[in-house]
């Protein structure tokens, strides 16, 4: 019996304690009338979510560091390739996070649902004029281990920037010392969420039940419908963002998809991007794109062209944003945007990596962080999807460097490369 529960994977149990939340969430609400069980739940949610948000700053500041830092010497030998390649990842991310903020706002999946917690310290963020001034002030920490004891996640990337922009200009022992330290705190941290996730379940559960206890059972559909309106979002994404842009670089979709297709099951099927990495870097090489230029977009990829978590970082923020009651302007929601942008930067494709981010850009904004508890019980049917998207764009992005590149030598076309020049 025990070596049966032990086989059962994370998204399996993540499953059960969704299907125990409910159950004890409904019949708290509608059939306990004289049992009020929030304080048994609350404790135990607030405990998991302080744990993801102890996460967060050694995550990012590790991972943005090394992300930089760490190929400061690839760029300058690649040059044009880096160029290139920096600008289509943040023209293609930009349309990710428009796709996905414009779905969220036109089918308001929040809207209806009572979060346990207050939604005062989100309100108050909305009522406060947003200025450029302020925003710039605000980014810049006064101190470090301030920023970071308080979460403000974007002056922790300012200063992250900074010190991966001055670490690759030092050479020697002095920078391989520091890669390796932030390469190991990065690692651990990892480790950390693995540690941290595996005590998801109950704090999932403790959450949903907290919820739907005060809610009752409908905001199941807003949930159906959060999960809908991220996959419609994707699926907008891939026709009219991913499929033009083959078209404009004269990218063959059957003959892409011929060598896409595996690795993208990968990523659905393991809910891990790297899981797909060395068949995807294989297949693009099959499908004639030079090993200089895949061993250098994918991986980059990995860190700058995270299409799928980003469109999905939009619509869960301003989910819980709607399920908390806070109405954001849309200078505001375009902050919370260009903080995304920031912070999703460097950090490794790997599963549940898009909750720190989404957990750090709340905390920012003074958002209940009970929405992502909520948010969890139906993580696992988006992080497939936003992870194949993520593979998926990185496949693309490989190929249309090269055919910019002049470099794409497809199966059977000789001398292919010189009309993308």
């Amino acid at each position: 019996m025990i070596a049966q529960l032990q086989r059962i994977s994370l998204t399996g149990w993540i499953l059960i304690a969704t299907a125990v939340g409910v159950l004890l969430g409904w019949l708290d609400h509608d059939y306990w009338l004289n049992t009020d069980l929030t304080p048994v739940f609350q404790p135990l949610s607030s405990i998991f979510l302080r744990m993801i948000k102890s996460i967060v700053v050694p995550l990012l500041f590790g991972s943005l560091v090394v992300g930089i830092a760490g190929h400061g010497d690839d760029m300058k030998k690649v040059g044009r390739l880096a160029l290139r390649s920096i600008i289509y990842f943040e023209l293609v991310t930009t349309l990710a996070l428009a796709i996905g903020l414009t779905a969220v706002n036109l089918v308001k999946p929040g809207v209806g649902i009572a979060l346990v917690a207050s939604a005062d310290e989100g309100k108050q963020f909305a009522s406060t004029p947003t200025t450029l001034s302020g925003v710039l002030e605000h980014t810049v920490p006064a101190s470090f281990f301030d920023a970071a004891s308080k979460n403000e996640v974007l002056q922790v990337v300012f200063f992250s920037l900074l010190f991966a922009a001055a670490l690759s200009q030092v050479k020697g022992k002095a920078k391989d010392t520091m890669l390796a330290f932030c390469e190991s705190l990065s690692e651990v941290m990892f480790k950390f969420t693995g540690i941290v996730m595996k005590f998801a379940p109950i704090g999932i559960a403790a959450a949903i039940g907290a919820t739907i206890s005060k809610s009752g059972i409908h905001i199941l559909g807003n949930l159906g419908v959060l999960v809908a309106t991220l996959y419609g979002a994707l699926v907008v994404f891939v026709l009219g963002v991913l499929v033009p842009v083959a078209l404009i670089f004269r990218i063959p979709l059957r003959q892409f998809w011929h060598w896409a297709k595996e690795p993208w099951l990968i990523a659905f099927s393991t809910a891990s991007s790297e899981a797909a990495l060395p068949l995807a870097m294989e297949n693009m090489e099959k499908f004639g794109v030079p090993r200089r230029i895949v061993a250098f977009v994918l991986p980059t990829g990995y860190s700058f062209n995270l299409d799928g978590s980003t469109l999905y970082l939009a619509v869960a923020s301003i989910f819980v944003a709607q399920a908390a009651g806070v109405d954001l302007t849309l200078g505001q929601q375009l902050l919370m945007m260009l903080t995304l942008m920031l912070t999703s930067k460097g950090v490794a494709a790997v599963p549940r990596a898009s909750l720190v981010i989404l957990s750090g850009t709340l905390v920012t904004f003074g958002l209940p962080l009970e929405g992502v508890a909520v948010i969890l019980g139906v993580d696992a049917f988006m992080d497939m999807a936003r992870t194949s998207i993520n593979l998926l764009g990185n496949c693309l992005a490989s190929a249309v460097m090269a055919r910019w590149e002049g470099e794409l030598a497809l199966e059977g076309q000789m001398g292919g490369g010189a009309e993308g020049q």
